[in-house]
C-alpha cells in the first residue's frame, strides 16, 4: 500500500507483531473470535445494523476487524450498504496484511475479495455490502478534520502503554465529537484512564468482562 508503511514481526511465524510498538495486531489466543467479542458484541451487533450503518476504526492493522464485520455484516443479511471507515497512521504492507488475514480460514473467501484492493493500493473502495475508506495519517489530526459520523467505533489502537498518542483524552473527545447521537464505543483496553477521558468527552461508559485472559473491556454509549 501507498504511504509509511508499518514493520512487522512474525511471532513464531504465525502472529504478527508491530516492531514500532512492540505489540501483537491480534489476540495471541484467537485474533477473530476476541473481535466478535470486543467490537462486535461491544458495540451491540449485529442487532443494530440497518443500511448505511457507519463503523469507524482507530487503528486498522491487518484489517481482520474489517473482514469479520464484513462477514457480519453479510450473514446477517442487513439491508444496503455498510459503511466502514478507518483511520491508520502506519499501514502494513498488502503482502504482510494478506499474510495476517491467511489464518482465519473462514475468512478466506472475504480476504480474496478484498486482495486486489490492497495491491493496488486503494484507499477507498466498494464491493457489494461495503463502502470502505482508510484516512492514513496521525489520528489526532486526521479524525478532527473528519466530516463524518460513526454509529459504532471500534478503537483499537496498540495498548495504551505501547501507543499512548491513540488513547489521549483529546483524540477520544475527536471520537465522541464524530458520535451521532445515540452511537456507542468499544475497546478491549479497561485502562483507567481512557475510561475517564471517554466519560469526560460525553459517554456512559461500562466494564465488561473482557475476551480470554483480558479480564476487562470497555463499552461507551453516547448521552
Amino acid at each position: 500500500m501507498n504511504g509509511q508503511s508499518s514493520v512487522v514481526d512474525w511471532r513464531d511465524g504465525q502472529v504478527p507483531v508491530s516492531a514500532r510498538f512492540d505489540d501483537p495486531y491480534y489476540s495471541l489466543e484467537n485474533g477473530l473470535a476476541e473481535t466478535r467479542h470486543v467490537f462486535h458484541a461491544g458495540n451491540g451487533l449485529p442487532q443494530r445494523l440497518v443500511d448505511g450503518f457507519h463503523i469507524a476504526e482507530l487503528g486498522f492493522g491487518t484489517g481482520l476487524n474489517l473482514l469479520a464485520t464484513l462477514a457480519l455484516w453479510r450473514q446477517a443479511g442487513a439491508p444496503g450498504t455498510l459503511r466502514f471507515t478507518t483511520f491508520e497512521a502506519f499501514p502494513l504492507a498488502a503482502e504482510d496484511m494478506l499474510r495476517a488475514q491467511s489464518a482465519f480460514a473462514e475468512l478466506a473467501e472475504i480476504a480474496a475479495e478484498l486482495a486486489p484492493h490492497w495491491r493496488a493500493g486503494a484507499r477507498r473502495f466498494a464491493v457489494p455490502g461495503l463502502a470502505f475508506e482508510m484516512i492514513a495519517g496521525d489520528a489526532r489530526q486526521t479524525l478532527p478534520a473528519w466530516q463524518g459520523q460513526a454509529d459504532a467505533w471500534f478503537l483499537d489502537g496498540f495498548s495504551p502503554a505501547k501507543n499512548p498518542e491513540l488513547w489521549e483524552p483529546a483524540l477520544l473527545a475527536a471520537v465522541a465529537a464524530h458520535t451521532a447521537p445515540g452511537g456507542t464505543a468499544a475497546t478491549y483496553s479497561a485502562a483507567g484512564g481512557v475510561r475517564r477521558a471517554l466519560a469526560e468527552a460525553g459517554f456512559t461508559v461500562e466494564r465488561v468482562p473482557g475476551y480470554g485472559r483480558k479480564r476487562h473491556m470497555t463499552v461507551a454509549r453516547m448521552r
